[in-house]
Order: structure tokens, then C-alpha cells, then sequence
């Protein structure tokens, strides 16, 4: 193969996400790269992310283009792709995860604690909503689409006082001059996977981008993405997750929001990591989906995946 087509969104974040791919393949690699452009559903859609398919809403063009052979390896941010396997394509790379935090962006350097009564906050997270109603109930949540610039100009125009978008994007695009306020991923979980990209190829070409790979990133991800999976909630669902690497330990945390933000259930647990045998990622994740479960999260979820 003397040029690796790789397939992408056409948003501003999404090429430069996978420019970064490219870039780092070509480096580890040698080869040479080319970026195909890719529209899909959740970029014609202007309809609430709850109501405009949920899973696979932007990933599902790219994963049918991969198979049509237009293209050779596809990326995307790992928080969009549905937790069920596909029985013909496979995550072959989790690169390293960039800042897994939300970001608020408000208007007059205001933090979520000093957000006047009344404001109104935009994000098209069901997650995100949930969170805000729980913390700042006496705000107003906006439902909001569009890309991080479109976002951004609802608070530079005064229709909105502040939004919430995911940090790892605006760093990669350059764009944490916006940011007013970090929000601290242990007590403000995000999506499971969020932060990390996924480099899908062919079942079978794994060898094509493996040297993508990051262990730690990927045990990570994989215990927050299961969580989602034994939940059956789809990647739109209510439910922030946590994980991290450290100290010989994989911990994992998951809490389920109801959308009202009036009930959170939260559980935590840890396994040791790397183990010779067993699957680590999937160990903790049920013990956290358990106890979850136990504790009615089925009844707060509302999705399949």
C-alpha cells in the first residue's frame, strides 16, 4: 500500500483530530497519508442528540465508507462509537487520551459557582444537562447542536451565558482561551471514552495502525466504555465514567443521572493492572455496572445500544 486513505468528519475539530493521526502514523510508520472527507448523518441533522439517533450518529457514514473501500482507516472522537462490536471492522488504535475534562465557557470569565441565577447554559449532552439541573439547579439548560465555533458565538452574540463543550477538542483545535472554567473530571464525570480518539480499520489490517496504540489509554477507556455496554445506555445516556491508570491500579468510577438531575447513583471500584491473565477493563466495569444496576440505574438510562 503506498497511500493510506484515512476517513474523517469534515468539521474543523474532526480534521484536525485526524490530521494529528496522520501526522503521528507517518512518524511511526513512514507511510505516506491521504484524508478523505466524509458527511455524515449527525452533520446534516439539526435535531437534539437525543432524538437524532443517539448511537453511531456520526459514525456510521465512515464505518460504510471504510467498507466500501473508500477509504483504508477512519477516526473518530472513541465517545461516538456505539460500545456493541461490529462483526467486520475493529478499534485497532487508541492513541494516548488528551484532557478527558468539560470545559465551561462563559461569558465574563464566570465560573459554574458564579453563574447568576437564571442563566442560560447550552449543551447538547443529555449527560451535561443531567450534571447542570443537578449542580446549578437554579440555572436554565439550553438543548443546543452545532460545531465548537457555532457554540462558542451563541455566548459571544448574549443568546447564551455560557456553554460546555469537551476540553480535549478545544486544545486540539487551539482554543482554550475560551475556557473559563475546567470542570474537575472526579466530581463532574464525562462521556466514557471522552478524550480519546478510535482508529477503526478492516478486521484483519489491525497491523495498519497498531503502533497507534496506547496501553494505558486504552485499559481506560475499555473499563468506561463497558460500563456503558452492561448499562445497556448508548452514548447519549445520562452516565459520566472515569477511569485511570495508576500505581499498578486500574480505577474506575460511573455515575447514572436522571435527566432532572434529582437522582445521581455513583459507584467505584479498582483491580489490579497489567494481569497475566483475565481482562482487567472488564472486570472492574462489571463490579461498577453491578452495584449500578442494584441500585436501579436501568430505570434512569432510557437507552439501548
Amino acid at each position: 500500500m503506498t497511500t493510506l486513505r484515512i476517513g474523517t468528519r469534515a468539521s474543523t475539530l474532526a480534521l484536525t483530530q485526524t490530521g494529528m493521526v496522520a501526522d503521528d502514523l507517518a512518524d511511526a510508520t513512514g507511510v505516506k497519508t491521504e484524508i478523505v472527507r466524509i458527511t455524515t448523518h449527525g452533520d446534516r441533522s439539526n435535531e437534539p442528540l437525543s432524538r437524532a439517533g443517539g448511537t453511531g450518529l456520526f459514525t456510521g457514514a465512515l464505518r460504510d465508507a471504510l467498507l466500501a473501500d473508500e477509504c483504508d482507516v477512519i477516526v473518530h472522537s472513541l465517545k461516538d462509537l456505539p460500545t456493541a462490536p461490529h462483526d467486520r471492522i475493529v478499534v485497532a488504535a487508541i492513541p494516548a487520551r488528551e484532557d478527558p475534562r468539560d470545559a465551561l465557557c462563559a461569558r465574563d470569565g464566570l465560573t459554574l459557582e458564579h453563574l447568576p441565577a437564571g442563566a442560560r447554559v447550552g449543551t447538547g449532552s443529555p449527560r451535561r444537562m443531567a450534571q447542570l439541573r443537578s449542580k446549578r439547579p437554579d440555572i436554565e439548560v439550553v438543548d443546543i447542536r452545532g460545531n465548537v465555533e457555532t457554540r462558542l458565538g451563541k455566548v459571544t452574540s448574549g443568546e447564551l451565558d455560557a456553554v460546555i463543550l469537551a476540553a480535549a477538542g478545544l486544545n486540539r483545535i487551539g482554543r482554550t482561551d475560551v475556557v473559563t472554567e475546567f470542570l474537575d473530571a472526579d466530581r463532574w464525570p464525562t462521556a466514557p471514552g471522552q478524550g480519546a480518539l478510535a482508529v477503526e480499520v478492516r478486521r484483519g489490517e489491525e497491523h495498519l495502525v497498531a503502533a497507534l496504540d496506547h496501553r494505558e489509554t486504552r485499559a481506560a477507556v475499555e473499563a468506561e466504555r463497558e460500563v456503558l455496554a452492561l448499562l445497556e445506555a448508548g452514548c447519549s445516556a445520562p452516565v459520566g465514567a472515569r477511569a485511570v491508570v495508576d500505581a499498578g491500579l486500574l480505577l474506575l468510577s460511573a455515575s447514572v443521572y436522571s435527566i432532572d438531575g434529582a437522582t445521581t447513583l455513583t459507584s467505584s471500584h479498582a483491580t489490579s493492572w497489567p494481569e497475566d491473565d483475565g481482562d482487567p477493563s472488564r472486570e472492574v466495569a462489571a463490579s461498577v455496572a453491578r452495584e449500578l444496576i442494584d441500585a436501579g440505574a436501568a430505570g434512569l438510562t432510557g437507552e439501548r445500544p
